[in-house]
């Protein structure tokens, strides 16, 4: 007796079979469903490779920030982080405060001199640079989660629309078996198998946009936790070498 060969024996069980008995509308639920697999998988990707850029370059930026003896030198420097949204949040203060030390976030050679020459600034101005941070470090979280619905909706709604394609193709299954009054087992198999292959597509787009959702909101919620911390050292740092307490001291050299 001839063996059946790999095609044939993938070809007359499991997915393939399913897939071949599926009927139009379970078809087009799963090109929907591969759809959108493709979709939040180019999600979940970009957005690993976004935060370990992220990541690498803030490192980078607050090694080189605790290291420097002025919160404006990297400012002053024109040194840029672009992948960092720490350092974006750095960049929006730095801004603010020029613009209230000197009246212009202009940078050139006599920069530093002005700054040293410059009054510190009132109370009232030094709220607008917090504003200007904490607004920033808002744009940078809205910025991080970006997409992330797309996540989210591969999570919930894949195993619905599974599910609906489930339904109607027993549903259209029970209406071909009245209609031909032959209600064996064989008749129902087909059909049923190509009914709950949409359910089962459904799971497996869902399961792992739910392990890629689940680690980037933990891991866009830490980072922004960190945004949070950095504006109050910026504001701090800020408050002690440019804020105006009464005395009428210039800006320390």
């Amino acid at each position: 007796m001839l063996m059946p060969g790999p095609v044939n024996l993938f070809a007359d069980v499991g997915i393939v079979y399913a897939f071949q008995h599926s009927n139009p509308a379970g078809k087009a639920v799963i090109a929907c469903l591969v759809f959108g697999s493709i979709f939040s998988w180019s999600v979940m990707v970009s957005k690993i490779y976004m935060v370990r850029r992220a990541r690498s370059s803030t490192r980078r930026f607050l090694k080189r920030f605790r290291t420097a003896r002025k919160p404006l030198a990297i400012y002053q420097n024109r040194e840029i982080y672009p992948d960092s949204p720490t350092y974006s949040v750095y960049l929006a203060g730095c801004r603010e405060l020029t613009f209230h030390l000197l009246g212009t976030t202009e940078i050139d050679d006599t920069f530093a001199t002005r700054v040293s020459e410059a009054d510190r600034i009132s109370p009232v101005a030094m709220n607008a640079v917090r504003s200007a941070l904490e607004r920033e470090v808002g744009e940078q979280a809205l910025k991080m989660e970006d997409r992330m619905t797309v996540l989210a909706t591969a999570v919930s709604g894949a195993p619905f629309l599974g599910l609906l394609g489930t339904v109607w193709g027993v549903m259209d299954t029970f209406s071909a078996i009245a209609a031909s009054n032959n209600a064996s087992l064989t008749t129902m198999a087909p059909g049923v198998s190509g009914a709950l292959i949409t359910t089962v597509t459904g799971l497996l787009v869902a399961i792992p946009a739910m392990f890629g959702y689940n680690f980037l909101v933990v891991t866009l919620r830490g980072m922004t936790v960190e945004l949070d911390n950095f504006a109050g050292e910026l504001a701090a740092s800020f408050d002690h070498r440019y804020l105006d307490t009464g005395s009428p001291t210039r800006v320390p050299r």
